[in-house]
């Protein structure tokens, strides 16, 4: 094998459902929900499913029913080759675009010719902080030198605005514009090429459930803060308290899938590739503001790149809270149009494990349907983390 571009063949996810009881696909096992995505992406392409070298899926709460590496649980579940294998990535929230980083980085060194990669998450059937139940995944060495331990995102997300000064107004228009851009898109036709429906003829879903059209910057000014009681008031004094259900991402149950190959190896095979990878990057920032990281892996990454903001047409910069592409947006003279264009978590929902791959799909068909050139995905992580991806449209 020889060292060769990782370009994008294919890419695709589930419509997004609600993640709790009653959600659209919380009936349904996560390896299955991925297996459906993995039938789906082999089937619509012209390539031998055993000449894929590995499946790499991005899967946060490895635990109950995503404890058995639901990769190769879908992978055999979908009737796919024994022997290709598979593994299974924990980057938190990034988890699934890091296994699209591992994925190109690995065809580019020449180890692979063909990769699956992606994600699944299924937050109605497996919960946030299952694993953690009667457990402090923290050790006396984090608390030796963060006595207050690492806070939580919620917090972190408060802690942003304040930095920032952006304000509660700020925070839900933002929110409302994720459910209106996300809406639009909708009823365009504009996700269509993306979403695959699930279930026998789309039984269970076929259009993103999560996506609320009434949503308005009124409405969600009504809401609560989240995070705030008396203890967190007196810590931290800077704070406004305006981080809310209503500008925070939805929990949500989704599985997203894109396939991968060596330039040489789509040639060969006689398929178009779809977009090269220009540059890779992850950093960590500080643990206790915790969702700062985007920032400093955003400019890593066009450095790397030797492009500038105003070289890249799309921009997703995943809304785990509206504070982060809020803070995003202080720091870079981007268009705030290209940013998010199609919604982001806020409207569409946060599939941890799947939402890197998401993001991926969704800024790979905007490229296409708007002419664009250049994409640059990044992401917050929990522990003071992100990714960074820039790709090009061929």
């Amino acid at each position: 094998m020889t060292t060769n571009s990782a370009v994008i063949v294919d890419a695709i996810r589930t419509p997004m459902g609600r993640g709790k009881a009653g959600g659209a696909l919380s009936e349904l096992h996560p390896t299955d929900l991925l297996g459906q995505l993995f039938k789906r992406l082999m089937s619509r392409n012209d390539v031998d499913p055993g000449s894929v070298d590995d499946v790499i899926v991005g899967c946060v709460s490895q635990v109950g029913e995503q404890s058995g590496s639901p990769g190769r649980i879908a992978w055999l579940g979908a009737g796919l080759p024994e022997h290709v294998p598979s593994t299974v990535v924990d980057r938190r929230c990034g988890s699934s675009q890091q296994a699209v980083h591992f994925a190109a980085q690995g065809i580019a060194a020449g180890a692979y010719d063909i990769v699956v990669a992606g994600g699944v998450e299924s937050m109605s059937r497996v919960p946030m902080f299952t694993a953690r139940i009667g457990k402090d995944p923290l050790g006396a060495m984090l608390y030796a030198r963060y006595p207050d331990g690492l806070i939580s995102q919620g917090i972190a997300a408060e802690r942003i605005a304040a930095k920032w000064k952006i304000s509660r107004e700020e925070l839900d228009a933002l929110s409302a514009q994720s459910h209106r851009r996300a809406a639009a898109a909708r009823n365009s036709g504009a996700f269509d090429a993306e979403i695959v429906s699930i279930g026998e003829g789309g039984a269970l879903l076929s259009a993103d459930e999560t996506i609320r059209d009434s949503t308005t910057a009124e409405g969600l000014a009504a809401l609560q803060p989240s995070f705030v009681n008396d203890e967190m008031k007196a810590r931290y004094p800077e704070i406004n308290w305006s981080v809310t259900a209503g500008n925070s991402s939805q929990l949500a149950d989704g599985a997203s899938a894109l396939l991968l190959m060596s330039e040489q190896t789509a040639k060969r095979l006689g398929l178009k590739p779809r977009a090269r990878f220009v540059a890779f990057d992850v950093i960590g920032d500080d643990p206790i503001m915790m969702l700062t990281a985007p920032i400093p892996s955003t400019r890593r990454v066009l450095a790397k790149a030797g492009l500038k903001v105003s070289d890249i047409d799309h921009f997703e910069v995943n809304e785990a809270f509206a504070s982060v592409p809020l803070a995003w947006l202080r720091e870079f003279d981007a268009d705030p149009a290209k940013l998010n264009p199609r919604g982001g978590a806020i409207a569409l929902g946060h599939p941890l494990g799947a939402s890197g791959g998401r993001l991926m799909t969704t800024m790979l068909h905007a490229l296409e349907q708007t002419g664009g050139r250049y994409g640059l995905q990044t992401m917050c992580e929990a522990g003071g983390l992100a990714n960074a991806t820039i790709i090009e449209r061929l």
